[in-house]
């Protein structure tokens, strides 16, 4: 029984890093917020700092359900660019969601571990946690690889998957201008980010598997 544990501990921390990975820097705000002025957000868009940072937070308080119609601030929108972040919010509130429930089988796995006064069994002499970070950060290694030699078509690789047949997440500035606060670079810098917090806790959990005593 022990060892499957172990299985089922494999793909939940996994999960949980991933979508972890993804959602501070969904939740964290400030992280858009220090890039409006490198970004030349406020140029391109012709806000100022502070109606940026507004019209922000209404998308992020939309796509994160807390609040239940579109707006973009003092900006404009069509029905089309509306329903693209309809579509984000679906990814979002599942991001969450699975973040919860990964959160909570590990915590489950951990309670029955310390009831018991044991561990999680190694497989192959791993511990679940480096076989995950070992299979997310191989993954994330490739991926990260293929990005950098082309980011442009990694973007559209990324829609084409996360939202098949539809193209209203290309977006016209004239209709929606929404999107004059949302730079490619900026998507970039998350990108790196995540992928960044991805390789780092894939690290620790490699060394910490390591260190455990078999």
């Amino acid at each position: 029984m022990q060892k499957l544990w172990s299985y089922v501990a494999i793909p939940a921390t996994a999960l949980a890093v991933l979508t972890g990975s993804v959602a501070w820097v969904v939740l964290l705000r400030p992280f858009y917020y220090v890039q409006i002025g490198p970004l030349g957000v406020c140029q391109a868009s012709g806000l100022t700092a502070a109606q940026a940072r507004a019209a922000y937070n209404d998308v992020m308080d939309y796509c994160l359900g807390l609040r239940p119609d579109f707006a973009a601030g003092v900006l404009p929108f069509s029905a089309e660019g509306a329903s693209h972040f309809a579509d984000v919010r679906v990814l979002f509130t599942l991001n969450l969601a699975f973040l919860a429930l990964s959160v909570a089988v590990l915590s489950s796995l951990r309670a029955a571990c310390l009831r018991r006064k044991t561990k999680l069994p190694r497989l192959a002499g791993r511990t679940p946690g480096v076989w995950a970070a070992c299979a997310l950060g191989g993954v994330i290694l490739i991926a990260a690889a293929l990005a950098a030699t082309d980011f442009d078509r990694a973007f559209t690789v990324f829609h084409g998957i996360f939202f098949p047949g539809k193209e209203n997440w290309l977006f016209d500035p004239a209709t929606d201008p929404v999107i004059l606060l949302l730079p490619e670079e900026f998507f970039r810098n998350c990108a790196i980010a995540i992928a960044a917090s991805l390789l780092l806790l894939c690290l620790v959990l490699i060394l910490t598997g390591r260190r455990q005593k078999k």
